[in-house]
């Protein structure tokens, strides 16, 4: 729409004769939300329009209308590289949480209007969510969006994957995710991007969760549940995001970006060594460059058969990355050697590289982007190993 069809549509009416009810709501019921209609009937059927329900109502009115205020000064405002001079973000609370990270901080759960967002979570059974469940049914299902047309899992313990997989089945790749790490598999939240069955619920039946999130259950699935009566048991959309932007916390202000979306594509992907993967090696190695994404930085994961088999996550030092997830496969009796490696960020050194064929590693997928990148390719060659090149960092700070 051009910028006259843009102030034409400005409402003024509208909101003017809100914010007069909303003012006089001693006399006047303002109700802005129609999800609020049968809220507004069963109050009236009773006799509940006490002053601080309506008062309730009149705030709720003078939120909506600064959020629509909000968002016609956003449009307004000149971009600058893309992004608004002035922001407002308008949030709603729909859960007060017991306490945040710790028991010391207070905490609720506020929703955008974002779609196939926490807006559209049900819970369908279980303990009350936690702050720390919500920030892992999101790293969740976050992490297993960019397979559209296999299932995946992905097990989660403080936002960052300890297993991942895909498979022809959910039960198939919950088995597979969970052979990643069964040890860090305890207490943690498993997802799904497909519809849980009864037989994938009969599968995690000796695993202690704290969440188990997918699109949706069979009934079968939730009847299986029904004997974990602790276990929250969660439906949410899957989604790759909304082309949003993301805020990070800075004392006195925020961080903005544009949300991460994970590119697929392979347009500027490189072979940088003499040696080419090979069918199999290319396979894992898609799976890996997909599968490390959700990963916290410094991330190195290694895959075979489309499952994670050793995930270094978080470390200070690449190469130190490298050696977790080796000591984590041979810890859970993976034997790293044929195995594929993929890194979230290029090698500046080539002793990730040198560690990795120490352990039988043959084919890496990174970024590239080092200025010893010429070093780190050297290694590989001098290994037999393959080693592309995609071009695009994948940081998780």
């Amino acid at each position: 729409a051009s910028l006259q069809d843009a102030l034409e549509n400005i409402d003024v009416g509208g909101p003017s004769m809100l914010r007069s009810a909303a003012k006089n709501h001693e006399a006047v019921l303002p109700v802005v939300d129609p999800t609020d209609y049968p809220v507004v009937l069963e109050l009236l059927r009773k006799g509940g329009l006490t002053p601080a329900v309506r008062r309730e109502f009149a705030a709720k009115v003078f939120t909506h209308t600064s959020d629509y205020d909000a968002a016609v000064a956003g449009y307004l405002t000149p971009r600058e590289d893309g992004l608004p001079a002035r922001l407002g973000v308008a949030m709603e609370r729909v859960q007060a949480l017991r306490y945040g990270e710790n028991p010391t901080q207070r905490a609720g759960l506020y929703v955008t209007e974002e779609p196939r967002g926490m807006r559209d979570l049900t819970q369908r059974q279980g303990k009350e969510l936690s702050f720390n469940n919500l920030l892992d049914v999101d790293a969740g299902m976050w992490a297993v969006a960019w397979w559209s047309n296999r299932p995946a899992c992905a097990i989660i313990k403080h936002t960052t994957p300890c297993g991942i997989a895909v498979a022809p089945s959910a039960v198939e790749a919950f088995r597979s995710a969970r052979a990643t790490d069964p040890v860090s598999a305890f207490g943690s939240v498993v997802a799904f991007n497909t519809v849980v069955d009864k037989a994938t619920a009969d599968a995690m039946a000796d695993l202690f969760m704290e969440v188990v999130v997918a699109p949706s259950f069979h009934a079968e699935a939730l009847a299986a549940f029904a004997a974990k009566k602790q276990l929250r048991v969660v439906e949410l959309p899957v989604s790759k995001g909304a082309g949003a932007l993301d805020y990070k916390r800075v004392r006195g202000g925020f961080l903005v970006q544009d949300q991460f979306r994970f590119d697929p594509s392979e347009v500027g992907w490189k072979v940088a060594t003499r040696r080419q993967p090979t069918e199999t090696e290319w396979n894992d190695l898609r799976f890996a460059w997909t599968a490390v994404a959700p990963v916290k930085s410094n991330a190195i994961l290694l895959a075979r058969k489309e499952a994670a088999i050793g995930i270094g996550a978080g470390q200070m030092s690449r190469v130190d990355s490298v050696f977790l997830a080796v000591h984590k496969a041979r810890q859970q009796g993976h034997d790293p050697a044929g195995s594929v490696l993929a890194s979230d960020a290029f090698f500046p050194f080539a002793d990730g590289v040198e560690h990795a064929a120490g352990a039988g590693i043959t084919a890496i997928i990174q970024p590239g982007g080092s200025i010893r990148d010429a070093e780190v390719v050297e290694a590989a060659d001098r290994h037999g190993m393959a080693m592309v090149m995609t071009g695009k960092r994948q940081f998780r700070h």
